[in-house]
């Protein structure tokens, strides 16, 4: 018989279908295996250049972004090409979800401040933040960002930061003249504010894990508090997972030889 290939696409939806079970292990209870396999399947035939790196590595994003409970849709999470290694990165609407299912706060937003908004804040006893965006097709330059979240018990917590201190944000970061920083700066600003309101604050250790994977693609070192509630379930589960299915396989090539 003749060899039956199969495109790139149908091998990763094939090897992603046979990860459910360890998918289902890391995910939330609230997130099926199905569900993400399909999302995460929709990311890979939208960029295509996911497959041409390295396969591990995108397996290994995939997981990691199962464990840490975000979808890889693009607005939850992303998975980013980095020369041949492929990374999931946490997105702000990721972020700010998992600081909402903390328990501790009632509401938390991020936004971005162009040159033509009316944008002005009071800080003192009585602090006050006032936004009204500019409608218009030419918004001008971000000249600023700030986050706004309200606890459960009545605290009201507010952070703003110019363009120039995020730039020095920027600065420091291993990838600031690549990645994330050129193709979703206004992404980025906005994880930069939430970064810093949180360290003011109630923590745990959901937040910090996504932190800390938000901090290995963008450059930075997870803050050393947060080191030991970093968990790394998801590269043993991933070592696991990558035998059974490296097994499968040879398996099935065994299978495909056999009829040939």
């Amino acid at each position: 018989m003749s060899e039956i290939t199969i495109s790139p696409v149908e091998a990763m939806r094939s090897t992603l279908v046979r990860m459910q079970p360890d998918f289902t292990a890391a995910l939330p209870t609230q997130i099926t295996a199905e569900k993400f396999v399909r999302t995460t399947m929709t990311a890979v035939q939208m960029n295509p250049a996911l497959l041409q790196g390295d396969r591990r590595s995108l397996l290994g994003a995939c997981m990691k972004a199962a464990q840490d409970g975000l979808m890889l849709d693009g607005r939850e999470a992303a998975l980013v090409v980095f020369g041949q290694k492929v990374q999931y990165m946490p997105m702000i609407g990721g972020i700010l979800k998992k600081l909402r299912n903390s328990g501790d706060l009632l509401t938390i937003s991020a936004n971005v401040v162009f040159e033509k908004d009316i944008f002005d804040f009071t800080l003192g006893d009585d602090e006050k933040i006032s936004h009204k965006p500019y409608l218009g097709r030419l918004k001008g330059d971000i000249i600023a960002v700030y986050a706004i979240a309200k606890t459960k018990d009545g605290g009201v917590y507010r952070e703003v930061m110019t363009i120039d201190q995020v730039e020095k944000v920027r600065a420091s970061s291993r990838a600031s003249g690549a990645g994330p920083w050129t193709q979703w700066f206004d992404e980025m600003a906005k994880k930069t504010v939430i970064r810093r309101l949180c360290k003011r604050l109630p923590s745990s250790a959901d937040i910090d894990q996504v932190f800390a994977s938000e901090a290995e693609v963008t450059g930075f070192a997870p803050p050393v508090q947060l080191q030991e509630s970093i968990q790394p379930v998801p590269a043993s589960r991933l070592k696991q997972s990558m035998a059974k299915v490296e097994e499968q396989e040879v398996g099935d090539d065994g299978d495909d030889n056999a009829e040939a």
